[in-house]
């Protein structure tokens, strides 16, 4: 009997916390119930009380498991918990990153046109409007151009009257009306410049309307005292300097003035551009 109780210790051993204490108390039941039967002589009431010993530890022995698995599940498990994965975002591009920078305009640039110097000494208007469209690709004639402009034997009247029929002949509208009310101050320079580089890169001519005199760059003397018109058809050194399609002579067509000049040029006038 004492073999057989060790080795029933030994198994319960190799197995779990709460099934080592019921096999313990369970050997301890039988080692009294065998005490018991070994110091009697086989009376019954000796095999009644060991009976109602086991009945009496069966519940204890039951609830000593119950809270040893309790124990055993409040241990809290080691394994990591598995993390969320991170939910994949697409960045959209940065408009202000992806946008193209306009390209820098040339620094020379002289449109293809054709010249006609003006058929009368009153319709310079409808010249320089007729020359600076033939810079820009439309064909015209100066008489076409002299409805559209109001013009007549005392002349244009003013730059507001070139920009319109500019535009009448040009798709989009894309001429304004630029006064030069008085003298020609640095800004004005400065917008003249732009607005010519803009406008010539465009593949467009710009009209000017002059009064006075002034001086190109090889030299030569210009006067209007009454009042002209002239095409600007081309720039040079990033527009300080401007070529000029002039109807009024043939002999001298052509000619570069600086941008300063012209503006001086324009003084209480004004350009279509």
């Amino acid at each position: 009997m004492k073999h057989t109780l060790k080795r029933q210790l030994r198994r319960l051993a190799t197995e779990r916390p709460y099934q080592i204490v019921a096999g313990s108390a369970a050997a301890l039941v039988l080692a009294s119930g065998t005490g018991a039967l070994l110091a009697g002589t086989g009376d019954a009431p000796v095999r009644q009380e060991t009976t109602a010993a086991v009945s009496e530890l069966a519940p204890r022995l039951g609830d000593v498991a119950t809270r040893s698995q309790e124990r055993i599940a409040a241990v809290p498990s080691t394994s990591p918990s598995p993390k969320p994965s991170p939910t994949a975002t697409s960045a959209k591009p940065d408009p202000d990153l992806t946008r193209k920078a306009a390209p820098k305009p040339p620094s020379t640039k002289v449109l293809d046109y054709t010249y006609e110097a003006q058929t009368a000494y009153w319709n310079c208007g409808p010249a320089a409007v007729r020359n600076a469209l033939s810079a820009s690709g439309v064909e015209t004639t100066q008489d076409a151009m002299v409805a559209p402009l109001n013009a007549g034997e005392n002349g244009t009247n003013s730059a507001e009257d070139t920009t319109r029929g500019l535009n009448q002949m040009v798709k989009g509208n894309p001429y304004r009306t630029h006064m030069i009310p008085g003298p020609a101050t640095p800004a004005q320079m400065d917008q003249l410049q732009a607005d010519v580089v803009k406008a010539i890169t465009d593949g467009r001519g710009v009209v000017a309307n002059i009064v006075g005199s002034a001086t190109d760059t090889d030299g030569g003397w210009h006067s209007f005292p009454g009042g002209h018109y002239i095409a600007v058809v081309g720039y040079k050194n990033d527009g300080r300097t401007v070529r000029i399609a002039d109807s009024a002579n043939p002999a001298l067509p052509a000619y570069w003035i600086t941008t300063i000049d012209l503006a001086n040029w324009m003084a209480t006038r004004g350009y279509s551009a």
